[in-house]
């Protein structure tokens, strides 16, 4: 329950709504309550008095009470719906909200079918319980209370004769509600294990029938899918063995008040209209004890989901600003009154000093320097960088070659702050990016990522991507630089061609440039390209390079790029060979074939021994 109180703040904003939901259904259950004791008037009164006035009075009172308690019923259930649908879309939005705010590291630990799971089932779990508490989880306590009370007012003996099999059926419901709660959790994790395998056969469905996999894939979803329906049936069986434990003990009841109340009738202390009344109150307590179940398996369900919900609003994003974050802004040009950051040292042998804390950080017309000051970082407490002592100047081009697994990736992911080093400091024009505020930061850096991601839109929307105020000469200037503007004129519609899901009516080519594109019409500080013209022949790379180079020498862009092709890298100002985390050589193409075995090997492997 501690979960499902975390989650209250969500339904304060709806209170008036809930508030009058209630209202509404107190009234309703005081209505419901009067009807046994009508009852009782009509057989008593009525019937045994052969008094028709009685019968037709009370007949047509209870009828005006149903009427009137159909429309409160009504009122409850719409004010309900309200309330639910209120907080579970609040819920979405704060739990999407949240992802968004997530490091990488967070991502590595909550993949996606985990986060979706969340985002759907467990919200309309918690959704559900809302309503129905709002619309019969006090209605329940309510009729049993208040049949409880007249049940006494009718019959003080044959309510406490009734009295331990209350008892009884109400331990039973907090037995079942206990035992359910570790068990829907359970259920929970199956389905996130099922959405998982969902997820990433549905994003790889092309390489399952490429590698015809197909088979592999139905058993391996077979196997979760039966876990996942194994484990429901288990719960669902256990829930289903509460039902008739509580018809016995209302049956059971029945039973007792028919013989305790017929003996009491036939001696003349009970009308056969108590009885009557008496048994009604009792099917009124005990009905509320079939609402309780349903509401013990909601409420037990919601406990496992609230949990789930709560894991992804309480993690605490790896990566954060600092109290006293600076800005990374452009800096104006001096005929313009800015004020430039201090000058880089000659050489690029020392850090340029740090600005005083919380002052702006100005990326300066000529660009910035990088620079790794001893990086280290770890993940899942192995190492994956060891001492790296790199510096890029403004307007160079520095390619970073590898084996797979070596670090590349993770290297420039440290740039962006995506992960947090372990120990040294990435900086840039000597201020490290942990003083930095992270949207400014991320503003300044221009990203191509290994995997190109496109987004349902139009190409024009996803070149603008990250600046939807664009102009149309931005975008055109910022495809030609990618050397996409090509293709893109012969598309249906040009830039206003359609992209579809994840980019399948495009090439892999294609969407890398776009890609490219992207990442250029920021006019970026620092562009990072993560492998990414793996999928772009060699004239087109060339051509891409060429124009980067030239944006680069511009605004002193510096350029990271990762790269598996040697023929990328031949012409970077400087080359990085990373070998098990750490920096093996560096230099340019010219030194390294003099310098470094393992850039000596790598180009043999690629392009032979005859070029040098």
């Amino acid at each position: 329950m501690n979960h499902i109180k975390k989650l209250f703040p969500f339904i304060t904003p709806y209170w008036k709504p809930a508030i009058a939901s209630l209202v509404l259904l107190t009234i309703v259950v005081f209505l419901d309550l009067s009807i046994p004791r009508l009852v009782q008037r009509i057989i008593d009164d009525g019937i045994h008095a052969q008094n028709y006035t009685v019968v037709y009075q009370t007949a047509a009172l209870m009828l005006a009470i149903s009427i009137t308690s159909t429309l409160l019923a009504l009122g409850n259930n719409y004010l309900s719906i309200l309330a639910g649908e209120s907080v579970a879309r609040d819920l979405r939005e704060a739990m999407f909200v949240k992802i968004q705010s997530f490091s990488y590291g967070n991502l590595d630990k909550l993949n996606t079918g985990q986060l979706m799971v969340r985002l759907s089932s467990d919200a309309t779990v918690f959704q559900r319980l809302t309503q129905v508490f709002l619309r019969i989880g006090t209605r329940a306590p309510l009729l049993m209370v208040g049949s409880l009370i007249l049940m006494y007012n009718t019959d003080a003996k044959l309510a406490t004769v009734m009295l331990p099999i209350l008892l009884v059926a109400t331990g039973l419901i907090v037995f079942f509600t206990t035992k359910m709660g570790p068990l829907f959790l359970t259920v929970q994790q199956r389905l996130d294990r099922l959405n998982s395998i969902l997820q990433e056969n549905i994003a790889g469905a092309r390489v399952v029938k490429a590698f015809v996999r197909d088979a592999r894939e139905v058993e391996r979803f077979n196997v979760a899918n039966a876990d996942f329906a194994d484990r429901n049936i288990r719960v669902m069986q256990f829930m289903a063995s509460m039902s008739p434990s509580l018809t016995l003990m209302v049956n059971f009841g029945i039973v007792t008040v028919i013989w305790y109340g017929g003996v009491q009738a036939i001696n003349g202390d009970v009308t056969v209209g108590q009885i009557v009344a008496f048994i009604n109150y009792l099917q009124t307590i005990l009905g509320p004890l079939g609402i309780m179940v349903m509401l013990s398996n909601i409420i037990a369900a919601a406990t496992a989901s609230a949990e789930r919900i709560n894991e992804v609003l309480e993690t605490v994003p790896e990566v954060q600003d600092a109290p006293t974050a600076k800005a990374l802004t452009p800096s104006p040009s001096p005929a313009g009154g800015g004020e430039f950051s201090p000058p880089l040292p000659a050489g690029g042998g020392e850090f340029s000093p740090p600005l005083p804390a919380g002052e702006g950080l100005g990326v300066r017309e000529s660009g910035v320097r990088v620079d790794f000051a001893n990086v280290h970082f770890h993940y899942n407490d192995g190492a994956v960088l060891e001492g790296i002592h790199l510096t890029a100047q403004p307007g160079q081009t520095v390619a970073i070659l590898g084996s797979t697994g070596s670090g590349k990736s993770t290297l420039i992911n440290l740039i962006p702050r995506f992960y947090e080093v372990a120990s040294g400091s990435v900086r840039i024009n000597g201020v490290d990016v942990r003083e930095l505020s992270q949207s400014s930061l991320l503003a300044q850096v221009g990203i191509v990522p290994q995997e190109t991601v496109l987004f349902s839109g139009t190409v024009r929307e996803n070149i603008a991507y990250g600046k939807p105020e664009a102009s149309d000469e931005e975008v055109i200037a910022a495809a030609k630089a990618a050397q996409a503007h090509g293709f893109i004129e012969k598309l249906p519609d040009g830039y206003n061609t359609h992209v579809n899901q994840r980019g399948v009516n495009l090439s892999g080519g294609q969407k890398q440039r776009i890609a490219i594109a992207r990442a250029l019409i920021l006019r970026p500080a620092i562009l990072i390209l993560d492998d990414s013209t793996s999928s772009v022949d060699v004239e087109t790379e060339t051509k891409i390079h060429e124009a980067m180079a030239g944006w680069a020498k511009e605004g002193g862009m510096v350029t990271f790029m990762v790269a598996q092709r040697i023929s990328t890298v031949l012409n970077a100002d400087k080359i990085i060979v990373i070998d098990e985390g750490r920096i093996a050589a560096e230099g340019t193409h010219s030194q390294l074939m003099q310098s470094s075995p393992i850039y000596q090997e790598i180009f043999a492997s690629q392009l032979g021994s005859g070029v040098n």
